[in-house]
C-alpha cells in the first residue's frame, strides 16, 4: 500500500508525523520510507537513520555544435524555462542550472545543431533500521525544477516497491510541482494541517489538489490543542473527509523531536488502525 503524508503549509509536522507512521508500521510489516522533499530533506534525522549515497540523478541538457548553429535563436525562442538567452547574430548562451530538459531545442533546430548530454540534478540516499528503508532524494542547489528530482527518485524505487508492504511518501510542502509529483500513484493521503489561519488555508488548497489528483484524502490535525478546530472541521465538511487524528502539543512529543526520536502516540497508532481497516 502507497500512502502520501503532505500539508499544504510547512511546518504543521507532515515529516514528524511521516516518519512516526513509518516507524510504527516498520514493528511489523516491511516498510519504505521515501523522504520527496528534496529541496530541504530531513527524514533520517527524525528517524535515527544513517544514509549513504547510491546514485545520482541526472536529467538531459542541450549540447550545441556552434560549427553548424546558424544563430536562427529558433532554440531560444521556444525554451519556455529560459534557459536559452539569443542575441542577435550572436550564438545561443545557455543557462544550464534553468534547464529542464523538455528537449524542445533540439527539436526546433533546422540544423541538427543540438544534440544530448547529460547534468547532475540531484542524489539519492538509502538507509536502513531493521524493517524500515529511507530512500531520500537530496536536489542540487541551483537546479531550477526540484520535481525532476522527484520523478528520478520514483523511478529508481518502482523496481523496489514489490519488496514492501507499506511505502510511506513524505512530499514536500505546497501544491507546486515536486508535491504533485510525489503524489502521483499513492493509494491514499493524508493531510497534516493545524488549527491556525494559515494553517487551514493551506489545508483548503492541498486537498482541492487531491481532490483533483483524485486522491483519497483524510486530515490528520497535529497541535489540536492550540487552537480552535472548528474552522478545520469546516474544511473537513467542504470535501467530505475527516478528521482521523488528533495530535496534541505534549512535552513528550517535543522531547522526542530534539532528540531525534520517532514519536509514538495513541493518535499515531489510531492512523495505522484506519489503515488497516
Amino acid at each position: 500500500m502507497k500512502i502520501a503524508i503532505t500539508g499544504g503549509k510547512g511546518g504543521t509536522g507532515k515529516s514528524t508525523v511521516a516518519v512516526a507512521l513509518a516507524h510504527i508500521l516498520a514493528k511489523n510489516k516491511k516498510v519504505l520510507l521515501i523522504d520527496a522533499d528534496v529541496d530541504c530533506p530531513n527524514d533520517d534525522l527524525l528517524a535515527g537513520i544513517k544514509l549513504k549515497k547510491i546514485v545520482d540523478v541526472e536529467n538531459m541538457i542541450p549540447d550545441f555544435d556552434f560549427k553548424k548553429c546558424i544563430k536562427c535563436g529558433q532554440c531560444a525562442i521556444n525554451c519556455r524555462e529560459k534557459a536559452i538567452i539569443f542575441v542577435k547574430n550572436k550564438f545561443p548562451i545557455f543557462v544550464p542550472t534553468q534547464c529542464t530538459g523538455c528537449k524542445a531545442c533540439k527539436i526546433v533546430c533546422p540544423v541538427g545543431a543540438i544534440s544530448e548530454k547529460k547534468q547532475k540534478i540531484g542524489e539519492i540516499f538509502i538507509g536502513n533500521k531493521k524493517n524500515l528503508t529511507l530512500i531520500s532524494g537530496r536536489m542540487k542547489p541551483g537546479i531550477e525544477e526540484s520535481s525532476l528530482v522527484v520523478n528520478g527518485l520514483k523511478k529508481f524505487i518502482a523496481k523496489k516497491e514489490k519488496d514492501y508492504d507499506y511505502i510511506v511518501i513524505d512530499t514536500a510542502a505546497g501544491t507546486h510541482c515536486p508535491v504533485i509529483a510525489a503524489l502521483l500513484g499513492s493509494e491514499c493521503a493524508f493531510a497534516v494541517s493545524e488549527p491556525t489561519p494559515l494553517g487551514v488555508h493551506d489545508l483548503d488548497l492541498i486537498l482541492k489538489l487531491t481532490k483533483k489528483l483524485k486522491i483519497k484524502t483524510q486530515i490528520i490535525l497535529n497541535r489540536f490543542d492550540i487552537g480552535k478546530n472548528e474552522n478545520v472541521q469546516v474544511i473537513a465538511r467542504k470535501y467530505n473527509t475527516e478528521i482521523i487524528a488528533k495530535i496534541p502539543y505534549s512535552d513528550k512529543i517535543k522531547e522526542d523531536y530534539c532528540a531525534g526520536k520517532p514519536i509514538e502516540h495513541k493518535a499515531i497508532e489510531g492512523i495505522i488502525n484506519f489503515i488497516e481497516k
